[in-house]
């Protein structure tokens, strides 16, 4: 029997350390759990990753080359319909790998290369947004002096970021459960695109309320008690 490219190899346990990482978390899942996932020994998977950090880490920069490939088309933004796209856009590619805004404070504590990772990212999202935002502006979409740009950037970036903790506080059980990954994203999107809403031209917030007017508010669900 041919045996299968150790390339092919890597890129399956991957797959299924992504995945058990964004179902349990990954301080609940160990290198045993995933080499029995994959029916595999423990020594085939350190074979490939000698360390779990090392799992993290090239999902972390997986996630990285994905979340960069979505914000070189920042400049591309324009109107409402633009940056509601793009936004959504972006979460799903969070959504991606959860894992990691999930348990972010635990792994950053452990992983020196993890928390560079994830600065940088955090300086490609910064750009990226303030990129967006620059294009909107040309385009008379908003109207945002130096000051109100980088401010607005910044507060676009952390809810961003820190988005699915939300969701996760307000309804551990479910909130980061597949099936309600759509609602939760769009929710993601619209609070933070609502950021915009007072630096835009009456026409342009009036299109931008009634496109996020149903995912503003969290389900009751989360709210009640």
């Amino acid at each position: 029997m041919t045996k299968k490219a150790p390339r092919r190899t890597a890129q399956r346990i991957l797959e299924v350390t992504l995945e058990l990482f964004n179902r349990f978390g990954e301080p609940n899942v160990s290198t045993t759990l995933i080499s029995a996932e994959l029916g595999i020994s423990p020594g085939n998977l350190y074979y490939h990753y000698p360390a779990k950090d090392e799992l993290i880490n090239a999902l972390c920069q997986q996630h990285e080359h994905s979340l960069v490939e979505i914000l070189l088309a920042a400049d591309d933004v324009r109107h409402v319909e633009d940056a509601w796209f793009f936004m959504h856009t972006l979460f799903e590619r969070i959504w991606a790998h959860r894992f990691l805004y999930r348990d972010l404070s635990d792994l950053l504590s452990k992983n020196r290369q993890l928390e560079t990772q994830f600065q940088r990212m955090q300086r490609h999202k910064a750009r990226a947004i303030r990129a967006m935002l620059d294009a909107m502006g040309r385009a008379g979409t908003l109207r945002l002096d130096a000051r109100e740009l980088d401010t607005t950037a910044n507060c676009m970036v952390v809810v961003l970021t820190y988005w699915l903790n939300h969701e996760y506080v307000l309804d551990p059980r479910n909130a980061l459960e597949p099936e309600n990954a759509q609602s939760a994203l769009l929710r993601g999107a619209a609070h933070v695109l609502n950021l915009l809403a007072p630096y835009m031209q009456v026409p342009q917030r009036e299109h931008l309320l009634a496109l996020t007017a149903a995912y503003s508010q969290p389900p009751g669900s989360h709210l009640a008690g």
